[in-house]
Order: structure tokens, then C-alpha cells, then sequence
């Protein structure tokens, strides 16, 4: 029997999932919400781009879509700048039977890392309803957790690990939160709420300490750093124009201190165009990106992943990349026992559900 669905969210990686979903088999998309008034009432194939309708319209409706029943919520919503709302959303689906795969509240990457206020209603909600959350996507997600434990699979002993995303993001049309979140085209005195202190350990932070305890060693503390560089000349891009003086990088660490240390270390390196931040570390030659995991012990381990091939664009790849993330985990997670999990729960084996 098909697994029945919601698609929660349209946006740059919801609309890709709704199309994941509608192609998918062993699951039936039932319900849609959208928050845009003119997106209520259209159908789900023609909010993705799809010609054959499924007769399956927005709503914003959220009782009616919790009234629905469904097995799974795929949950896209952008929800770390209204963290109030969206637990009031996912609570009710989760307390009601409707399991949550999502890709937004990005401290549930690795729930033991995450605070009592968020963690403690949604725990309750998965108790009431016997329902199970996940949350993952690719960074963080994917290179933070998967990658490393897949190259640390390998290893006799780890001395560090160090995973990397090193992008070009310039080709990506979200200066309204991804290009604000870095702080890209204001001057470097303005620091961007990703920046404040406590912030990038709050996201981070989880898969440093999911790897941690997979690697079974206690963090003496979790440190941040970040770094902005700014243009010499002016810069013209999908995302947004910049002026000479204003900020077109970023470079920003968390890090795992084991023994006084840096052991566990996740860095990120943005820019808005490859000319930037030339000093900086760069993808390997001719990619615009790269989500590498490079583990110094024995034997030393380095892996990349590209995103993107034949054409598509790195960071079209990147959104349908989180998309599948989130997509390819509804079985597993439904079938998981109740509570909030992270990848160390879940079977390996989560995978797309077609090959054509």
C-alpha cells in the first residue's frame, strides 16, 4: 500500500520535492500547502512544473491538511526565522499520526545536540501520536554526517576530520535569505544574525557532536569563527549585485576541541563569484563547488562530491540534492520508532525510488 503524503512548502527546494513526490512510487501525494495566496487553489503538478494535473490543489489550511491523516509530512517550510509557528505546525501533524521528514529546524540534524525548548514539545507530540521527525538535507545534512562516517568507515584510527563546503553561490537566486544570512553585499561592520555569537554552534555544533559520539570522544568545547572578504571591484551575479567595499565571501568554522585541540572541524567557504577570496581554499579546478570530508589518520581519507553534472547548474543541484535528502528517508522514517532521530537511527539504504 502507497504511503499517503504532504508536500508542506513550495519554495526553492519544496517545489523539487513536489515533483519527487508526484513521480515517486510506493507513495501518494494527498495534500499540499502553500503559503502564497496566489499559489492556494492551483494544482500540485502545476506548482512544479509537471503537465498532467493530479487533482491535488494548495491549501494554507493547516487543520485541514493535519485532518487528512496522512502517513508523512515533507516538511520545507523556512522555519529558523519563525521557530514558534513552525512547531506549532509540526507538532500538530505529529501528535495527530503524521510522521515529519523536513529539511528546515536545522538544530534537529542531531537532536541530543538541540535545546529543551525545541526538542521537549515536538518529543511530547511524537509520544502522543507514535510518530517519528528527521531532519537532514545536504549542508548541514549530508556532508556533515553521511560523508564523514562514510570515509571514517574506512579508517583503523581517526586523528581529525575536517569537512569542507566550498561554493560558488552566485548562480543562486536567494539573496532574501541565503544571500542576507551571509551577509553578502553589506560592509563588513554589519554582522548577520548567522554570524552572532552562539549561532553557527547552534547549527554546526550538532554534527560536530553527532561524529563525537559516533567517534566516542567528549568535546571539550565548541568554538566559531568566522571571516568576510570584500570586493575591489564590482560583482554582477544571479543572486545580487555588490558594490566595490562590500561583501562578496565568507568564511566561517566550527570546531570540535578534543584535547585542547581542533579535531572536528566543519568550514565553510562562500563566495559570489570564483574570483573571490583568491587566498581562500578553492574546489578542485574546473568545479564551481565542492562538499569534501578529509580525515587525517590511518589510512588518511579524502572524499569529494560534486554536485551537479550535464549541464545542471551546482546550485540547481544543490536544492534538488536537500529535496531528495528529505524525499528518500519517508519509508525509513516511517517505519522508525517513534521520537526524534538523526541519521545514526536510520538505515544507510536511503535511496531514490525509480531508475529510468
Amino acid at each position: 500500500m502507497a504511503l499517503r503524503v504532504i508536500q508542506f512548502s513550495t519554495g526553492n527546494v519544496g517545489r523539487h520535492a513536489l515533483r519527487q513526490l508526484i513521480d515517486r512510487p510506493g507513495v501518494e501525494l494527498v495534500g499540499v500547502h502553500a503559503s502564497d495566496p496566489q499559489k492556494i487553489g492551483r494544482d500540485a503538478a502545476d506548482l512544479c512544473g509537471l503537465d498532467e494535473p493530479t487533482g491535488v490543489l494548495a491549501t494554507d489550511d493547516l487543520d485541514a491538511l493535519v485532518a487528512l491523516g496522512a502517513d508523512c509530512v515533507v516538511y520545507m517550510s523556512q522555519a529558523e526565522t519563525r521557530p514558534h509557528e513552525a512547531l506549532h505546525e509540526l507538532t500538530a501533524f505529529l501528535a495527530a499520526g503524521t510522521n515529519v521528514v523536513a529539511t528546515s529546524l536545522v538544530w534537529l540534524i542531531y537532536p541530543p545536540h538541540a535545546d529543551a525548548w525545541l526538542t521537549g514539545p515536538l518529543e511530547v507530540a511524537c509520544t502522543a501520536g507514535g510518530t517519528t521527525m528527521y531532519v537532514n538535507g545536504v549542508d548541514p545534512g549530508f556532508s556533515g554526517d553521511l560523508l564523514p562516517l562514510a570515509a571514517l568507515s574506512l579508517t583503523a584510527r581517526a586523528d581529525t576530520v575536517l569537512v569542507q563546503e566550498i561554493c560558488d553561490y552566485g548562480s543562486y537566486d536567494d539573496a532574501e535569505f541565503t544571500g542576507a544570512s551571509f551577509g553578502f553585499g553589506t560592509t563588513p561592520d554589519t554582522v548577520p544574525v548567522l554570524f552572532l555569537p552562539g549561532v553557527l554552534a547552534s547549527i554546526w555544533g550538532g554534527p560536530v557532536r553527532l561524529l563525537a559520539d559516533a567517534l566516542g570522544v567528549e568535546l571539550d568545547e565548541v568554538r566559531e569563527h568566522y571571516e568576510p572578504w570584500v570586493a575591489t571591484e564590482a560583482i554582477d551575479c544571479t543572486m545580487m549585485h555588490v558594490e566595490p567595499g562590500q561583501v562578496a565571501a565568507v568564511r566561517f568554522t566550527v570546531e570540535g576541541l578534543v584535547g585542547g585541540r581542533p579535531r572536528i572541524v566543519m568550514e565553510h567557504v562562500n563566495r559570489l563569484t570564483s574570483a573571490a577570496a583568491p587566498d581562500w581554499p578553492v574546489p578542485p579546478e574546473g568545479r564551481p563547488g565542492v562538499h569534501r570530508v578529509v580525515v587525517t589518520g590511518s589510512p588518511g581519507v579524502e572524499i569529494n562530491t560534486h554536485l551537479g553534472r550535464d549541464g545542471v547548474d551546482h546550485n540547481d543541484a544543490g536544492v534538488i540534492a536537500t529535496a531528495a535528502k528529505a524525499v528518500n528517508a519517508i519509508e525509513a522514517v516511517c517505519a522508525a520508532p517513534p521520537g526524534l532521530v538523526s541519521l545514526r537511527d536510520l538505515p544507510v539504504s536511503q535511496v531514490g525510488g525509480l531508475m529510468r
